[in-house]
C-alpha cells in the first residue's frame, strides 16, 4: 500500500487529468498541455510548472474556460506576454490560460481593434506603417494588449489611457462585458480590469494620422533610448518596481550603490538600477530574494517603500 504522500499525489494527478480532459471538449486537446513549464512563456526564464496551461484560439473558447473554472472552482490564472510576471518555482495549481492565439489586429482609418494576445510593440509597428499617430510610445514595450489595458501600460510620456476608446472582457464568471475609457478606471498602472480580475479579450484604440517621417523618426529615438539604456541581452521583467511619488525607482537603487548586487543568478542591472535581471540560470526564489533586498535597502536608506510593478504568483 502507497504512503499518504504517494495517494495524495496520485489523487492530484487524477485531478489534473480530469480538469484536462473537461477542457478537450471546449477547445483542441493540442492546446492543452498537462505539467508545463512556464519558464518558455515568461521573460524572465523562471518559474515551475503549471497544472494545465491552456490556449484557446476563440474569444468563445476563452469564454468556455473562464466559466468552466468559475463553474468548477479551479483556480485560474491568465499569463500573457509574462512580461510582467513573476512565477515562483513551486510553479502553479489549477488553470493557466494564455491568449497568445489571440492576436489579430484590425486597422479602420484611425481606429484600431486589437486582441488580448497581439503583442503591443506589433500594434505600434502595424499604425506606423499606417501613418497613424499616438501609438509611438509603446514601441518598446514587450507586453501583450491584455497585460498592457490591465497595468495601463506606459512609456516615454505616452500610456494606454491616451489613446483608448474601449475594452471587451471577460469577468471571472465567463460574462462579456464591454467597458468604456471611463469605466476602465485607468490610473498609474492600475485599472478596473487588474482590481476586478478581469481577462481581457480585445482593445479598442482612436489614434490620428500624422506625417510618416516625424512617427518613423520618432519610433527611432525612442528604440535607441531603450535599447542604449535597458539590459534587453538579458532575461528580466523590464522595471521592478513603480515610480514612487516624488521619486525615481531606479535612482534609489543607484544611490543605494545596488547595481550589480544580487542574490544566486539574480542580479540588479549595472546597465539600468529598475531591472534585475536573469544573469546565471536564476531561479525565481534569487530573484524574489534580490526584489526583497532592494526593498529593504532603499527603505532602510531612504525611507521609501518600492512598491512592485511587477506579479508574483504560484507556490515557492
Amino acid at each position: 500500500m502507497g504512503t499518504k504522500l504517494d495517494i495524495g499525489k496520485e489523487m492530484a494527478y487524477m485531478i489534473i487529468e480530469k480538469w484536462a480532459s473537461d477542457l478537450a471538449q471546449i477547445v483542441n486537446a493540442d492546446n492543452i498541455k498537462c505539467n508545463e513549464s512556464l519558464k518558455q512563456y515568461t521573460m524572465t526564464k523562471l518559474g515551475g510548472n503549471a497544472d494545465v496551461f491552456v490556449m484557446p484560439e476563440t474569444e468563445e473558447e476563452a469564454a468556455n474556460i473562464v466559466k468552466y473554472a468559475y463553474n468548477n472552482d479551479v483556480p485560474l490564472l491568465m499569463l500573457g506576454n509574462g512580461s510582467n510576471m513573476i512565477v515562483r518555482d513551486g510553479g502553479v495549481r489549477g488553470i493557466v490560460i494564455n491568449f497568445s492565439k489571440l492576436d489579430r489586429i484590425d486597422i479602420d482609418g484611425e481606429i484600431v481593434i486589437a486582441q488580448s494576445g497581439a503583442l503591443i510593440i506589433d500594434v505600434s509597428k502595424q499604425v506606423a506603417a499606417q501613418s497613424l499617430t499616438g501609438f509611438e510610445f509603446a514601441c518598446g514595450i514587450p507586453g501583450s494588449i491584455g497585460g498592457a489595458m490591465a497595468m495601463n501600460a506606459g512609456a516615454y510620456g505616452g500610456e494606454i489611457k491616451d489613446v483608448i476608446v474601449d475594452c471587451t472582457v471577460l469577468t471571472t464568471e465567463g460574462k462579456r462585458l464591454v467597458l468604456s475609457k471611463d469605466e476602465l478606471e485607468l490610473a498609474y498602472r492600475k485599472s478596473i480590469i487588474a482590481k476586478k480580475g478581469y481577462y481581457v479579450l480585445s482593445a479598442k484604440f482612436r489614434l490620428a494620422k500624422g506625417d510618416q517621417e516625424a512617427i518613423d523618426a520618432k519610433i527611432a529615438d525612442l528604440t535607441f533610448q531603450r535599447e542604449s539604456k535597458q539590459p534587453l541581452e538579458y532575461p528580466s521583467a523590464g522595471s521592478v518596481f513603480k515610480r514612487p511619488p516624488g521619486y525615481f525607482a531606479g535612482k534609489l537603487i543607484q544611490d543605494s550603490d545596488l547595481q550589480g548586487k544580487g542574490v544566486g543568478g539574480a542580479e540588479v542591472s549595472t546597465k539600468h538600477a529598475g531591472f534585475i535581471i536573469n544573469k546565471n540560470n536564476a531561479t525565481a526564489t534569487d530573484y524574489i530574494k534580490t526584489i526583497r533586498m532592494v526593498q529593504h535597502v532603499v527603505k532602510e536608506k531612504y525611507n521609501v517603500d518600492l512598491e512592485l510593478e511587477v506579479k508574483i504568483v504560484g507556490e515557492d
